[in-house]
């Protein structure tokens, strides 16, 4: 039984500033750290994710467990994924502390969310949703990464970078969109769920954080694999101010056969990619597949 989201109290500036002191940590750059110390921020989060009560949440980058206390009160149970091992120890003694009739609810993950595909067995349900404030510098590849090898995931929200979040839920035509768009769009569908101010973090960003809320869809009706559509899009996006037929010619070999494979597609050879959904690039893909096919798709950020 969770108790209704904003009953409860949450970690303040104060409470983040002194687990810190405690464990002898500033927020690192590398590790992309940036702590909420605004429990309202937290409130409205977690309200903006939508979670069923019964549900099991996925959270990555926990950090001091600002955003896992508010999970803990909103859901059934929460599995949180962390990289830093000093914080990683500590949370779980927080967790005990703000929820001690929440411990039996939570698990903890010593892991890279990059590098991490299966969960560990445990007395939980696997995550139908995902929810974190996730460090600007990898948030496009832990979506798509988490969208790929979780399918139990079938919706959330995450928070980052603010230009990150126009990108992940620009529609084709908009200047934003490119490649995060286009591969998010294979899994779901993403819309911007909200704005988030500097303050409310420790440190300040220099930049706002945007709210990107996502569902789980059905892909794409393709015989074409992930791999050889997101070869395409990857192709496509190289040199964006390229049409098609010249963008893609790399990918089929020359650009007769690009504007052949296009064409079959049902494709204007001298559009750009900008204006294709992930329909469209699916359909290009399953025209041709050149012979490296196999070769793992990068999810770049481009």
């Amino acid at each position: 039984m969770t108790d209704a989201p904003g009953s409860r109290p949450l970690l303040g500036a104060a409470d983040i500033r002194a687990l810190a002191g405690e464990l002898g940590i500033r927020p690192t750059k590398t590790l992309g750290q940036n702590f909420v110390i605004d429990g309202n921020t937290i409130r409205r989060i977690v309200a903006a994710a939508r979670l069923d009560p019964s549900e099991t949440v996925l959270e990555v980058g926990p950090g001091l467990g600002s955003l896992t206390l508010g999970l803990l009160d909103a859901a059934a149970n929460v599995v949180a994924i962390e990289i830093d091992p000093v914080l990683a120890g500590r949370l779980p003694a927080t967790v005990e502390q703000w929820r001690p009739d929440a411990v039996g609810r939570f698990a903890l993950v010593l892991s890279d969310a990059l590098k991490t595909t299966e969960l560990p067995q445990g007395p939980f349900a696997q995550p139908s949703a995902v929810v974190a404030n996730l460090p600007y510098n990898v948030a496009v590849p832990v979506v798509l990464h988490l969208l790929e090898h979780f399918p139990s995931l079938r919706h959330g929200l995450v928070m980052v970078q603010d230009e990150v979040a126009d990108r992940l839920a620009a529609e084709p035509g908009s200047k934003v969109y490119g490649v995060p768009s286009v591969k998010a769009a294979w899994y779901g569908t993403m819309r911007k769920a909200g704005v988030i101010g500097m303050n409310v973090f420790w440190p300040a960003p220099k930049i706002h954080s945007g709210l990107v809320a996502f569902a789980r869809t059905a892909q794409p009706a393709t015989t074409a694999t992930r791999r050889e559509v997101f070869a395409v899009i990857d192709a496509a996006f190289a040199q964006r101010r390229k049409t098609l037929r010249a963008a893609l010619s790399g990918w089929a070999g020359s650009g007769a056969e690009a504007e052949r494979a296009l064409r079959a597609a049902g494709v204007d050879p001298q559009a750009r990619g900008e204006v294709l959904g992930i329909s469209d690039f699916a359909r290009i893909a399953e025209q041709h597949r050149p012979a490296d096919a196999g070769a793992p798709a990068t999810d770049a950020v481009r």
